[in-house]
């Protein structure tokens, strides 16, 4: 079929799509209440249905108060029977797969079970939803008059006797379906590589000589990619291999740091920057507008969102309905994975409650309060992001600690272990700037910082160029969804980078 008809066909057909997504924008509540029914009545003869009595409960109340809350050690015994092959625990049909997913500073892996319904009704739904949504706002798109350029992980998927695991990217792209597969490169082969470094060229092998139109990866990871396909090919924009490239579909970590590389890449005309909101546990939310930083939760993907106020105890918890705009909640996640009322551990603020629109703005174990500073990524990476504007310099990564009040230190403050692409030619303007950002973003932080009474400034460390990845690569983190810890609340993390030798 020539390209320009599938482009007019595709077109159409995902935008039909955009009539079901108008349903749960005029009904969220409905729908999401339909969803916890569904998943409620489908996993009534389960253990956890028969433990709970699901054939019995008629309503979110009873759910709420017969459910407990969990995290990810207290159904671990369950899942692990899983894995050994005993069905029927949490979800009434097979796991065949687990999405093996590992904390950031963490070795020790989860295995997140994924369904069938799961790949079908939420990820590969949504993957044809931010065509949808993308479609919807710029009706002249040639998207599919060439290919999306795909970056999963680089983990290959591992066979125990009874069911797959590995990296939820591999698992996705391992079941594609026919129609993704068409439309997308590298190959299956090449995108299941798992040495990043083989995979990397392999991937620039196959893709430069193609027609690419979009890209879909993590920030940092896509960023290596595209600056060593620059190199390569002796460019200095993108657009000079791809010249019909014209969206970007991004993920897992914050754009805010990388942004201005990307825009430096891009540079002889604008990008569409479009942000997606998926974990090893479901696909969240999508940006459903054109120079926006807000997601559209989506609500019809077989997950029903549950959501605690941040400082506030597990009683406080709330269905949709009863959200309030812009305060943090930690969010709670019932799926057709077979998860029931589980802590995820990603922290929301509501920027919109018609639709109901979302910001992403931390995690519930990744912030820095040492000293009542309440300071969270969100802050961190808007403050580096205008710091480099300011001084004109590019960010690989960072993290950042307290640095603890001592007997020589009556004050506190804050580490920034920085490794810069290239070093400021005065770091100390450029933690003034990062400083007086933070501060402008935060009132806590500006409070503590305030004549130094409890902090002093921030003490920025230039790290070793290569030290993240290394760090990544000593702990098999290499690619696909796998980051840095950007903010903790002790020194442990830190303190292990810091004894890296390159």
């Amino acid at each position: 079929m020539p390209f320009p008809l599938f482009n007019s066909i595709a077109s159409w057909f995902l935008k039909k799509r955009i009539h079901q997504i108008e349903l749960f924008l005029k009904y969220p509540v409905e729908v999401q209440q339909e969803v916890l029914m569904d998943l409620i009545s489908f996993s009534k003869n389960t253990k956890i249905g028969y433990q709970y009595d699901f054939n019995s409960i008629k309503s979110y109340t009873e759910f709420k108060e017969r459910v407990p809350i969990r995290s990810y050690e207290e159904i671990a015994e369950d899942i692990n029977k899983s894995r050994e092959g005993e069905d029927n625990l949490f979800w009434p049909t097979k796991i065949k797969w687990y999405a093996k997913s590992s904390g950031t500073t963490d070795s020790r892996s989860k295995f997140i079970p994924v369904s069938t319904e799961a790949l079908e009704d939420c990820h590969y739904k949504a993957g044809k939803d931010m065509l949808s949504l993308y479609i919807n706002n710029n009706t002249n798109t040639q998207l599919f008059t060439g290919k999306s350029l795909r970056l999963g992980g680089s983990q290959e998927l591992h066979q125990n006797q009874q069911n797959y695991f590995g990296d939820l990217s591999s698992i996705i792209i391992d079941n594609m379906p026919l129609w993704a597969e068409i439309n997308s490169t590298p190959s299956m082969r090449v995108s299941l590589m798992s040495d990043w470094d083989s995979k990397i060229k392999a991937i620039l092998n196959e893709c430069l000589s193609e027609n690419v139109t979009s890209l879909v990866g993590v920030p940092s990871w896509m960023l290596v990619l595209l600056n060593q396909g620059l190199v390569k090919m002796n460019k200095s924009d993108i657009f000079e291999i791809w010249p019909n490239v014209e969206v970007y579909f991004h993920g897992g970590v914050s754009f805010r740091p990388y942004k201005n590389q990307y825009d430096q890449i891009f540079s002889s005309r604008p990008i569409h920057y479009y942000e997606i909101y998926n974990a090893s546990e479901g696909f969240f939310a999508i940006q459903d507008q054109n120079h926006s930083d807000q997601l559209l939760l989506m609500l019809d993907y077989g997950i029903f969102y549950e959501f605690i106020p941040i400082g506030e105890n597990l009683d406080s918890i709330v269905d949709i309905q009863n959200v309030k705009l812009f305060v943090e909640y930690e969010m709670v996640i019932t799926t057709n994975g077979g998860l029931w009322r589980y802590r995820i551990g990603d922290v929301v603020r509501f920027t919109s409650l018609s639709p109901f629109r979302i910001q992403i703005t931390g995690r519930t174990k990744h912030f820095i309060n040492a000293f009542g500073e309440e300071v969270v990524i969100e802050n961190t990476d808007k403050a580096i992001e205008e710091a480099s504007i300011q001084t004109g310099v590019k960010i690989v990564d960072y993290t950042v600690a307290p640095i603890y009040m001592s007997e020589n230190n009556s004050r506190g403050s804050h580490q920034w272990l920085i490794e810069f692409k290239d070093t400021p030619t005065n770091l100390e303007t450029f933690g003034k700037m990062l400083d007086q950002k933070l501060r402008e973003l935060n009132s806590d932080y500006d409070a503590k910082r305030y004549k130094n009474i409890t902090m002093s400034s921030p003490k920025i460390c230039v790290a070793q160029k290569g030290l993240f990845d290394k760090w990544l690569r000593n702990f098999n983190k290499i690619g696909g969804q796998h980051k840095i810890q950007r903010l903790s609340n002790d020194r442990k993390f830190i303190e292990n980078l810091l004894k890296i030798e390159l």
